[in-house]
């Protein structure tokens, strides 16, 4: 919803309105009920104290941190320390190493991912893929074994929809934040009061659609989930405007004077410092809170864009005041919120 005059907006283009044990037995370690920034740091003093890390992710509904571990000692280390352990067959660092020589092969139509809760590279090729290059990617597969998972889609990869790419629907204009996955299927994370106020979306305004929105909350927070529904491209990237990407690897808490970068559909591409963490704005349609303030300016139909330091994704473009010409401040909702709450994960 666009507000005229001063003050703070929400940053959405167009008409939208937003609206007992055993006494003689040793009592079992205790896993810890963890929020996604706990769990992060658990996650961080584990890989680096774990010999051998195979990964770890964040168990949403539980509220746990998930541990994957290659032998008994490194188990009990983990558990010790609050968080559940499971027990794998391959490092993080093989897993990587296969899939980077899989992306050497440099084969168009196939996409790739090490999937941590599988504990295996997920090697997905679409219909293009065929003849010599299909049977390069089989060979490849079946020389690697278990930590290869070969997938087909009958699909084919053409439309990429990055992170700060335009997204839209009836009344309004918004810009995507990231792309992650939900229940294994391709997803993206926008603000709230996109997807609380738009049902579907498209890549271009009167355009076909390719995806509807999910679960999400505005006010209190500002995220929104929305599913794909069309065989699009869906890469762990940013939209740069100047040709290239930036991609996505994880994601991060913001912290106090940190340099950021900021993408959305209608200023593009802005840098600035994040001031504060934490912080809360009222707008018309009621108060948000637990937001990443910084200085980078931000326009209407900027909303959802992403906010993000390297390859690391901290949030989705929330409201603000001010403008690029004149300059402003900007909220962003953090992205680990939003990944806890609506149990999706970046790819």
């Amino acid at each position: 919803m666009v507000i005229a005059g001063a003050g703070v907006a929400a940053l959405v283009a167009g008409s939208v309105t937003l609206s007992t044990a055993n006494a003689a037995e040793d009592s079992a370690p205790s896993l810890k009920t963890l929020t996604s920034a706990s769990a992060s740091k658990l996650a961080t003093k584990l890989v680096s104290d774990v010999k051998g890390d195979a990964g770890s992710y964040y168990d949403a509904k539980a509220k746990k941190l998930v541990v994957n571990v290659t032998d008994q000692d490194a188990k009990k280390q983990v558990e010790a320390a609050g968080a559940e352990a499971k027990i794998v067959q391959h490092t993080m660092s093989q897993l990587k190493s296969v899939k980077d020589a899989f992306t050497a092969k440099d084969i168009a139509g196939t996409a790739r991912m090490v999937d941590v809760k599988s504990n295996k590279v997920v090697i997905t090729a679409d219909r293009t893929v065929k003849g010599a290059k299909l049977a390069e990617l089989k060979k490849q597969a079946k020389a690697e074994g278990s930590k290869v998972e070969l997938n087909r889609t009958a699909g084919k990869y053409t439309t990429k929809i990055a992170g700060g790419d335009a997204i839209h629907g009836d009344g309004g204009r918004c810009s995507l934040g990231f792309n992650v996955t939900l229940d294994g299927q391709p997803a993206f994370l926008t603000a709230g009061h996109c997807t609380t106020a738009i049902a579907s979306w498209s890549d271009s305004e009167g355009g076909q659609e390719i995806a509807k929105s999910g679960d999400g909350e505005f006010p209190g927070a500002d995220y929104g989930i929305a599913s794909y529904t069309a065989e699009v491209d869906h890469p762990s990237s940013v939209n740069l405007y100047d040709g290239g990407t930036q991609e996505i690897t994880g994601a991060a808490e913001a912290e106090v004077g940190q340099q950021v970068t900021r993408s959305g559909s209608t200023t593009q591409v802005h840098e600035g410092t994040v001031k504060a963490v934490d912080a809360s704005v009222t707008y018309p349609e009621g108060t948000v809170n637990g937001l990443i303030q910084t200085d980078v300016c931000a326009e209407p139909g900027d909303s959802g864009g992403s906010l993000f330091a390297g390859d690391k994704a901290l949030g989705m473009t929330s409201g603000g005041s001010g403008d690029c010409s004149s300059g402003g401040e900007t909220f962003f909702q953090p992205v680990t919120t939003a990944l806890e709450a609506t149990g999706a994960q970046l790819p």
